[in-house]
């Protein structure tokens, strides 16, 4: 597996990753930088493309990297690096995710989660915080797959979310 840019060349591809969540009636998709918005493609890729640069950067928001995960030739899943927090983002954390649905349980996010530590590492980020929701058995598994330690809980929208920190120097 690897971890790209999504680019102009991979429009067919991301629509159709969004599509199968649409299918099975998934409303979200995080860490897609607002893939399941009503932005066409061109506009969500202007989106991820301004916020990976301190040059386009819009003032509300944080620097950050999103990747599309391929494996033979099919996006699995996508991934986005956050390199510091905002308060908006000081319970939610530097890194959000999501696995298409066909690809689920297949060990593709905790891959993932690991690939994306790498390029934190590489940043020289010492730790990265999650969130997860509580109910939500599959993340947390891979956020402990990945050394992640609990932190803290949060109410989000009327249900418990939990927050971990991974330690990047270890």
């Amino acid at each position: 597996m690897k971890l790209i840019r999504p680019s102009i060349n991979l429009e067919d591809d991301v629509v159709d990753f969004k599509e199968e969540f649409l299918s099975n009636n998934e409303k979200t998709i995080n860490g897609g930088e607002l893939l399941d918005s009503n932005l066409s493609f061109d506009q969500w890729l202007c989106h991820v493309s301004d916020n990976s640069s301190k040059d386009s950067l819009p003032p509300d928001w944080v620097l950050t990297d999103t990747y599309l995960a391929i494996e033979r030739d099919t996006i699995v899943g996508i991934i986005c690096l956050r390199h510091y927090l905002n308060d908006f983002l000081s319970n939610y954390g530097h890194i959000a995710f999501s696995v298409r649905p066909s690809k689920r349980k297949k060990g593709y996010a905790t891959l993932m989660l690991g690939m994306i530590l790498d390029k934190a590492r590489d940043l020289n980020m010492t730790s990265v915080q999650l969130s997860a929701m509580r109910d939500n058995e599959a993340s947390i598994r891979v956020i402990a797959n990945n050394s992640g330690v609990y932190l803290r809980s949060f109410d989000h929208e009327g249900r418990i979310a939990d927050v971990y920190i991974i330690d990047l120097l270890n």
